[in-house]
């Protein structure tokens, strides 16, 4: 696959794409890893780069406003020059893997009438009341201990909010007991944990049925989880995502267990707080929002799962 397998045949469109590959530096790499998403989606070019972390919402906006002041002669020459610089007729390594298909377990993605979905839309509905139409929105959902419905209900809002078109990422930030990867019938290879460890780029998931979601599993677990979300990488990535993306829900391990949550939390900035009837222990909640008070995170609400 070389990059002139991305070209198609509106011209307007073309341009764009020179204008953003010059612009974000992409390599026939990051051509390839586009054009699969494409393939695999209904997002546009421009869509494609945003969601896999290769150009954000301002990276396009300047193409187009530099676009605007080009005559027919220099669009035509910005075009030459990004084939010429980007061809390559080796093999791409695609950072985009095959759709991915949420389970029966996310109710809310096969049965828009279930009960638990018309809650589910409720909360969305909340969330968006307390969202930032100025700035992507960066949700981290938090819970004291395992099983209470925490993975779960990261998964639901994310699909929600991807139902609604907006550009939503879900990320799997529990290194050490992750769930995303099973709610979404994939096996669980690259990841989060190859972005921090070796530095390379994000392995996302479309979403079948949802253009406008991704998923970001953990993939390898590491011996050093708290080191890996506490370093810079994690920071950055955090900054890439809130301009590529309108949404961002992080799941997180329990709190009781590790100190995970709590780096994730103070990076985040959000946090939507998750407890299940009848199973959480009051001595819990109270020592969780004792230490989630620690990292100045703005706490959105509580969610209290009932199964």
């Amino acid at each position: 696959m070389s990059v002139r397998s991305v070209e198609i045949e509106d011209a307007s469109e073309a341009e764009l794409q020179a204008a953003l590959a010059i612009r974000c530096r992409m390599s026939p790499a990051d051509l390839g890893s586009i054009s699969a998403m494409m393939q695999h989606t209904d997002l546009s070019f421009s869509q494609s780069a945003m969601h896999l972390g290769f150009a954000t919402q301002d990276d396009v906006d300047d193409a187009i406003a530099g676009l605007r002041h080009m005559d027919g002669e220099e669009k035509e020459s910005l075009i030459e020059v990004a084939i010429n610089k980007l061809s390559d007729d080796r093999q791409v390594v695609i950072h985009v893997a095959d759709p991915v298909r949420p389970s029966a377990r996310l109710v809310l993605a096969h049965d828009p009438y279930n009960p638990r979905s018309e809650l589910i839309r409720a909360l969305r509905t909340e969330l968006l009341l307390r969202s930032d139409a100025r700035q992507s929105n960066v949700i981290c959902l938090v819970s004291p201990s395992p099983g209470e419905g925490r993975s779960q209900l990261a998964a639901e809002l994310a699909i929600a909010f991807g139902q609604l078109g907006r550009r939503t990422l879900l990320v799997d930030a529990d290194l050490r007991r992750p769930t995303q990867h099973d709610l979404f019938s994939t096996r669980n290879v690259r990841g989060l944990s190859d972005a921090l460890m070796r530095g390379e780029r994000p392995y996302v998931y479309p979403v079948e049925g949802m253009p406008a979601m991704s998923l970001l599993t953990t993939g390898e677990l590491p011996p050093n989880p708290l080191e890996l979300i506490s370093s810079g990488r994690f920071e950055r990535l955090l900054q890439d995502w809130r301009k590529s993306y309108e949404f961002v829900v992080i799941d997180t391990p329990p709190v009781t267990q590790c100190a995970d949550a709590l780096a994730i939390a103070t990076f985040a900035g959000r946090v939507l707080f998750v407890v299940r009837a009848e199973h959480t222990r009051y001595k819990d909640t109270q020592e969780t929002l004792r230490r989630l008070a620690t990292t100045r995170a703005e706490i959105l609400g509580t969610a209290m799962n009932h199964f």
